[in-house]
């Protein structure tokens, strides 16, 4: 696992609508915006499926995320790559739908996915563009 730096974890913190790319065994992407994106650690991101249908198959088939962190308030960019396991009951799930549920009471918050970082990658425009961030743990 690979732990984000205060300066991202405060990035991420600012944004409100993240961009979450997915891919089928088959390599076919799909990339959706997701506003329940919370950072719950150094190293592990909940997202709340609530309206999921391509993703959700894509990450049962090919259990890997990319999320695009980016936004006015953020210096500079990068993209979190990260390994997924579904959760659809426990107590991180029941935790993850009440947060939910208390922004959106509507919200069907039908399973919890867990996302450990494994790489980090610089978006910033210029020479280090693409390039993988050295971060502990890697």
């Amino acid at each position: 696992m690979v732990k984000l730096t205060e300066e991202m974890k405060a990035a991420f913190s600012s944004v409100r609508v993240f961009p979450v790319a997915t891919a089928s065994k088959d390599g076919i992407p799909n990339v959706v915006p997701i506003g329940f994106c919370m950072l719950v650690g150094d190293d592990t991101i909940w997202i709340a499926d609530n309206f999921m249908k391509k993703s959700l198959a894509n990450l049962r088939e090919n259990p890997k995320v990319a999320i695009y962190v980016w936004g006015p308030d953020t210096k500079g960019c990068f993209q979190i790559k990260g390994d997924v396991s579904i959760v659809t009951e426990g107590e991180d799930f029941q935790k993850m739908r009440e947060i939910v549920l208390a922004k959106m009471s509507q919200a069907p918050a039908k399973s919890l996915i867990v996302v450990e970082i494994t790489e980090v990658f610089s978006c910033t425009p210029g020479p280090g563009a693409g390039d993988r961030i050295p971060m502990m743990g890697q």
